[in-house]
């Protein structure tokens, strides 16, 4: 029994995304109207991205919050990256 288990652990391991976002998307979405104060969401157009990877969206939310004072948390970045992932990047 051990011997099985043991053979499952490495199929578990790759069925959970590292990169699996722990944000709320419904947040985000609420949380993203603050985005529209500088920009509309044209920019997310496939035809428009520069963005290629979730971590670089992350990584860009992140900078982009540091323009609201306060700035985002970190989980509001979480919670925006979520959304924008879901409704438009879909990595």
């Amino acid at each position: 029994m051990t011997r099985f288990l043991l053979c499952l652990l490495p199929l578990w391991l790759f069925a959970v995304p590292a990169h699996a976002l722990t944000g709320d998307s419904m947040r985000g979405e609420k949380l993203h109207a603050k985005c529209l104060d500088c920009h509309g969401t044209s920019l997310y157009a496939p035809d428009k991205r520069k963005i290629v990877s979730l971590k670089a969206l992350r990584k860009d939310v992140k900078r982009w919050g540091t323009y609201y004072a306060p700035a985002l948390t970190d989980q509001e970045v979480e919670d925006i990256t979520t959304w924008l992932n879901e409704k438009f990047y879909k990595f």
